[in-house]
């Protein structure tokens, strides 16, 4: 047994803030642009899910499953830019209101959907979200290039799945 004693978990003195608490703060333009990107990533989410439960007809099963994956790139980029947002002390807006109101994605149609007809629109939607992040992207990046960064892995990850996406019904060139 061993005669040294254990200090207090929390120390002796506290720690000084750091850079969370006096960072870099977002400026309103950056702000506003990082909402803008969070807005139409998550409506992408929404209208890949309502893809994702309504599709029907050739390749169901494919689409079915590509449409999650979409869906995923969407919530995972979301949440790094909202977060993004919180590190740089501005405060993200998700509210379904919010999202409705201002999405550069047109509104995906109720009811079942026939599979050729959601990939062409699915491509839509991943294209206008990819043109909002394209869009802003020149401010962004003056503004933080670290936010910049987190756009361009989403870009490229959502780039790639329009390419998949739109590959099922396009025919070789020739």
């Amino acid at each position: 047994m061993s005669d040294t004693t254990i200090p207090d978990p929390a120390g002796a003195a506290t720690t000084q803030p750091e850079n969370a608490e006096n960072g870099f703060l977002a400026t309103d333009a950056l702000a506003k642009n990082l909402q803008s990107v969070l807005v139409d990533l998550t409506a992408l989410q929404l209208v890949g899910k309502q893809a994702h439960w309504n599709i029907v007809g050739p390749n169901f099963r494919d689409l079915h499953l590509n449409l999650d994956e979409v869906v995923d790139i969407a919530r995972a980029g979301g949440d790094d830019v909202a977060e993004r947002m919180r590190a740089l002390h501005a405060v993200p807006d998700g509210r379904p209101a919010t999202i409705a109101e201002q999405t550069s994605i047109a509104e995906f149609p109720e009811g079942e959907i026939l599979t050729h007809d959601a990939i062409d629109r699915m491509t839509a939607a991943i294209e206008a979200t990819v043109a909002t992040m394209r869009a802003v992207h020149d401010e962004v990046d003056e503004a933080d290039p670290t936010s910049a960064d987190i756009l361009h892995g989403i870009i490229e990850k959502l780039e790639q799945q329009a390419w998949f996406i739109s590959a099922e019904t396009r025919t070789p060139k020739g």
